[in-house]
């Protein structure tokens, strides 16, 4: 067996640190033809200096985020009944909304989206996402491989997942803030206003997972019930407050003081370096004293008409509070779907009753809430270098009353439908006004271009100037992709 000498533990190789998975695959193969592995090495870093690197660089919106944005609308939205309605179908599959024109000629929406229909122009729709699950397909597990881009064979008779643990593959933003750490005094990585969850399991995919808790998001969950539309005006932050008695100033002074104290003592400096001691008291120390992060929570803040142009519900006022952050230098954001999967009222998991709460629930909040966040950070010319993803785990079925994962589905519901949905990403050089991939004539599969999440992944990791193939070393010292997947060039302008 090929064993490539390198870092030992959890460091992760990217461009300029390592090897990828096709170069160790390369590696193996060369040994037929006499080239000793060293000298493969070194001509690969000398290739890739001259070639990689420029590859890269001029590859269609490549680095071009400074941040992401992933509004997750968790319980698996209607793709029929939303963003790609179908006409000249059969009764059972035809959307019980009305069709409505939009921005883009020969492109119509349902009545849901009015907002969304009138600002499509600024972002591109992927309607061929999809994939074939691995066993059930229930919420956790396709949760789990859209945040983390991997799947599972570990999972209960009922076809969830177990709960998180230290085993699991890092969620995405940990993955980005790991490599590409802010250069702001920020949080990195914000996840709001909830956990990803299905009914007990809370959560899975939402964690730094083999990386370690330094870089498991920092989650701004709010007091109250899912239904608690005013939730985020109860934003609590009082780890990154000063103690009143603490002022700035003293606060410099002691770190000064540390800093003296810590030259005297090298003995315990080198005993300690390991860890890191000095990057982790600098980094909450900066993140303190700054402010930043108060100011970006501080919704009040905002004129009354914009917080009102957003919505007065959690959803808006998590995507206002996005914007602040990104503003503010946070890396990563992730906006989850404020109602879990498996539950009736605002969620998306529409088994019965999807006429009534998609028109009176969900469509109107996704609707006002996720136009507004794509215009406002247009306007502002944030989507310059941010990338804006809105997407669920998966899809609903073509039929009507029918069972595709086990559920019961009254008439006026449709179940899980992994193998064909809509997404819609903006910004950091995505297409404006753009259609990617299109369906089969009842939405069931992609008739052309499919994306496979992975691949919508990869395309998040491109955008931020991260090879989706970089290796990343798991909780046995195995060599790990960030994904096994590319970018989807082709949705870049």
């Amino acid at each position: 067996m090929l064993v490539i000498p390198g870092r030992s533990g959890k460091d992760l190789c990217d461009s300029s640190l390592g090897v990828s998975r096709r170069a160790i695959l390369r590696a193996g193969a060369s040994s037929l033809f006499g080239l000793s592995l060293p000298n493969l090495l070194r001509l690969q870093a000398r290739a890739n200096e001259s070639t990689g690197a420029a590859a890269r660089a001029t590859a269609p919106g490549w680095g071009k985020a400074k941040s992401v944005v992933m509004v997750y609308l968790q319980g698996g939205p209607s793709h029929l009944d939303l963003w790609d309605p179908k006409e000249n179908v059969p009764d059972n599959v035809r959307s019980v909304f009305k069709n409505i024109p939009t921005k883009l000629p020969g492109i119509q929406y349902t009545e849901n989206l009015p907002l969304l229909a009138d600002c499509n122009d600024r972002f591109t729709m992927i309607r061929s996402m999809g994939y074939t699950p691995n066993g059930l397909f229930n919420h956790t597990a396709a949760i789990y491989q859209m945040m983390t881009g991997y799947t599972t064979d570990k999972v209960s008779p009922s076809g969830q997942l177990e709960p998180p643990n230290a085993k699991d593959f890092p969620n995405f933003g940990s993955n980005i803030v790991r490599l590409k750490p802010p250069t702001e005094p920020m949080l990195p990585f914000v996840m709001l206003p909830r956990p990803l969850q299905e009914s007990n399991v809370v959560g899975k995919g939402g964690t730094a997972g083999f990386l370690g808790r330094d870089f498991d998001p920092y989650t701004l969950f709010p007091d109250g019930d899912d239904m608690d539309m005013e939730k985020m005006s109860r934003i609590r932050i009082d780890d990154l407050q000063l103690r009143a008695d603490v002022f700035a100033k003293r606060l410099e002074r002691r770190a000064r003081l540390r800093t003296l104290i810590d030259q005297s003592m090298p003995e315990i400096d080198k005993a300690v370096a390991d860890y890191k001691l000095d990057e982790y008291y600098e980094r909450a120390l900066n993140l303190v004293i700054s402010g930043r992060a108060r100011e970006a929570f501080a919704l009040d803040k905002e004129p009354v008409e914009v917080r009102d142009r957003y919505g007065r519900n959690t959803f808006g006022q998590s995507l206002l509070l996005a914007r602040r952050l990104v503003e503010a230098g946070t890396r990563v954001v992730e906006v989850v779907w404020p109602k879990v999967a498996n539950s009736d009222n605002h969620s998306w998991d529409h088994h019965t009753d999807l006429s009534k709460r998609m028109k009176d629930q969900s469509g109107p909040m996704l609707d006002r809430g996720l136009a507004t966040f794509i215009t406002d950070m247009d306007d502002r010319g944030l989507l310059d270098d941010t990338l804006v993803v809105a997407v669920g785990e998966f899809g609903r079925s073509p039929q009507r009353g029918v069972s595709t994962s086990g559920n019961s589905n009254s008439n006026d519901g449709r179940d899980h439908w992994p193998y064909c949905f809509t997404s819609v990403v903006a910004g950091a050089g995505i297409r404006r006004g753009h259609v990617h991939g299109k369906s089969d004539a009842t939405g069931s599969s992609p008739l052309e271009n499919p994306v496979h999440p992975t691949e919508l992944l990869a395309t998040i990791y491109h955008a931020c100037g991260i090879d989706p193939e970089t290796i990343v070393y798991n909780h046995l010292n195995q060599p790990r992709e960030l994904v096994k997947a590319q970018a989807v060039t082709a949705l870049f302008g």
